[in-house]
C-alpha cells in the first residue's frame, strides 16, 4: 500500500518504484538481514523525511484495527500483568500512527525500522530472538500473534503461538505451504482465529485447531482470565466459595477418615480441580474424534496435554496428582521429593508443568520446585494445584507472593485458609493419606 499511494502521488518519478521491494526480496537476500538492510536504504533513496511522513500518514489512515484486536489491546491497559508490543519486519512509523489514531500508542510499542535513523532492521530471526530474551531474560509467559511465513519463527518460540487467518483475497498466499513445513517437520504448535470468522480456515482443524479471540473459552480468557491477583505476577484461582467444594473437602477435614478412602478423596480433588478450573486457566484444544454414530466430530483437551508434565509433590500430593492426570489422561508424570529429582530429560519439550501438594503452608517448597524448573527450562509455564493454600504463604511477605512479584506463579485452590496450624503426627495429612500417623 505504501508504494501505491507513492506512485499515485509521484506518477512522474523515477524513484518511486514497488517492484523495487519485491526486487530485492525476490532476489537471493530474500527476507535475510541483507535483504531488509537493502530496502531500507530503498526507502532513504527513495523518499526525504518529510514525505516519508506524509506516505507513512496515509497508509494509518487508509488502515484500521480490527474491532476486536483493538479490544484485545485495550484490555492490556487494564491488566498490570499483561503487556503488549508490535514486532514489524515493515515499517514502524506506520503502526506508531496507526495506534496512535486508536488511541493505544500508549499501551503498545512499536519495534520495526524503515530508516536508517532507526538504527534497527527487524527480520524473521530477530522477532524470534526478541521472544527468547523475554522467555529468559524477563521469566516472561509470551503469546504471539502472526499471520505470515515471516512470522513462523517468533510463533514457533513463543510460549503460545496464534496464526490470524483473513480474507482469502488480503492474506499470504505462501502461508500454508510454509506453515505445513512449520507444524510437520519443525514442531510448531499453533491456534488459528479466523478473521472476520466466516473465512476459510487454513489446513486442518487436527493440524491447526480452531480458536476464538473473545467470548467464552477464548484465546482473551485465557490471556486476561476470570482470575484474582494476590500480586501483579501471581495468578491464583481457588473454589473456596463454591458449594462443590464444599462438597469435596469435607472428607478431607474428616479425622475418621484415612487411608485408601482418604486418598480417594484427594483423587476426587485433583480431578475436580482439573477440569474445573486448569482448563479454564490454560484453555483447551480441539481434536478429531470418532462419534458414535460414525462421523468424525470436534473433541476437546487441555492445551498442550501430550506435553504437560505432571509433578505431585511426594508423597502428600501424589493422590492429588493421580487425580489431575486421570483428567488429563495424555500428560507425562513424574514423582518427585526433592526439587533436583526433577531432570532436565523431564523438561524436554514440555509446555506445561503442574506442581501437585495438598496443603501449602508457607509456600517454600513449592517456591524451590518452580525455581528448579525454571533453571532448567525457563520458558516453560508453572502452574501449582493444592488443595488448601494457607493465607500468609500468598499474601505480602510470604514465600509465594514475593517469588511470584520477580517471576509469576500460577496457583490453583480448592480452598484458602487463614488457619495457621501446620499438621504433625495424627494430623499430618501424608500420615493421614498413608495411615502412619503412629510415626512420631
Amino acid at each position: 500500500m505504501f508504494w501505491e499511494i507513492a506512485s499515485n502521488l509521484q506518477r512522474n518519478s523515477k524513484i518511486v518504484d514497488g517492484a523495487a521491494l519485491k526486487t530485492v526480496f525476490g532476489s537471493r537476500l530474500g527476507y535475510s538481514y541483507f535483504g531488509f538492510r537493502q530496502a531500507v536504504l530503498l526507502y532513504e533513496e527513495s523518499f526525504p523525511d518529510a514525505m516519508f511522513d506524509f506516505l507513512c500518514e496515509e497508509v494509518a489512515s487508509a488502515v484500521a484495527l480490527r474491532p476486536d484486536f483493538t479490544s484485545l489491546l485495550r484490555m492490556v491497559g487494564e491488566h498490570q500483568h499483561v503487556g503488549a508490543v508490535v514486532v514489524t519486519c515493515g515499517l514502524r512509523l506506520v503502526w506508531e500512527k496507526i495506534l496512535e489514531k486508536a488511541g493505544l500508542s500508549e499501551t503498545v510499542k512499536v519495534i520495526g525500522g524503515g530508516r536508517i535513523a532507526d538504527g534497527l532492521v527487524v527480520t524473521p530471526a530477530v522477532k524470534a530472538a526478541l521472544v527468547l530474551n523475554l522467555q529468559k531474560t524477563h521469566k516472561m509467559y509470551v503469546w504471539a500473534f502472526g499471520d505470515s511465513p515471516l512470522d513462523l519463527p517468533m510463533l514457533a518460540q513463543a510460549d503460545e503461538a496464534v496464526v490470524v487467518v483473513g480474507e482469502e483475497t488480503s492474506r499470504s498466499r505462501s502461508m500454508d505451504a510454509s506453515l505445513l513445513k512449520a507444524i510437520d517437520s519443525e514442531g510448531l504448535q499453533a491456534r488459528q482465529i479466523l478473521v472476520p470468522g466466516e473465512v476459510a480456515p487454513r489446513l486442518d482443524a487436527d493440524r491447526l485447531p480452531l480458536a476464538t479471540l473473545s467470548g467464552p473459552g477464548s484465546v482473551c480468557s485465557e490471556i486476561f482470565g476470570s482470575l484474582k491477583y494476590a500480586s501483579p505476577r501471581l495468578c491464583l484461582v481457588d473454589a473456596t466459595d463454591r458449594q462443590s467444594a464444599r462438597v469435596l473437602m469435607s472428607p478431607m477435614r474428616d479425622a475418621n477418615i484415612a487411608g485408601p478412602k482418604l486418598r480417594e478423596a484427594h483423587h476426587n480433588v485433583g480431578w475436580y480441580l482439573a477440569i474445573e478450573l486448569l482448563t479454564e486457566l490454560v484453555g483447551v484444544e480441539e481434536y478429531p474424534m470418532k462419534h458414535v454414530q460414525g462421523n468424525t466430530i470436534s473433541g476437546y483437551r487441555l492445551r498442550h496435554e501430550q506435553k504437560t508434565l505432571i509433578v505431585p509433590l511426594m508423597r502428600g500430593g501424589e493422590a492429588m496428582a493421580f487425580g489431575v492426570n486421570h483428567a488429563f489422561l495424555l500428560a507425562r508424570f513424574v514423582h518427585a521429593s526433592r526439587p533436583d529429582d526433577i531432570q532436565h530429560c523431564h523438561l524436554q519439550a514440555i509446555r506445561n508443568v503442574i506442581l501437585v501438594d495438598s496443603v501449602i503452608n508457607s509456600g517454600g517448597t513449592i517456591v524451590e520446585f518452580a525455581r528448579r524448573i525454571r533453571d532448567l527450562r525457563p520458558q516453560v509455564r508453572v502452574i501449582v494445584v493444592a488443595g488448601v493454600v494457607q493465607s500468609r504463604s500468598v499474601s505480602e511477605g510470604g514465600h509465594v507472593h514475593e517469588y511470584s512479584i520477580r517471576h509469576g506463579l500460577e496457583l490453583v485452590a480448592l480452598r484458602i485458609s487463614d488457619n495457621k496450624y501446620t499438621g504433625r503426627r495424627g494430623t499430618d495429612t501424608g500420615n493421614r493419606l498413608f495411615n502412619t500417623t503412629h510415626i512420631q
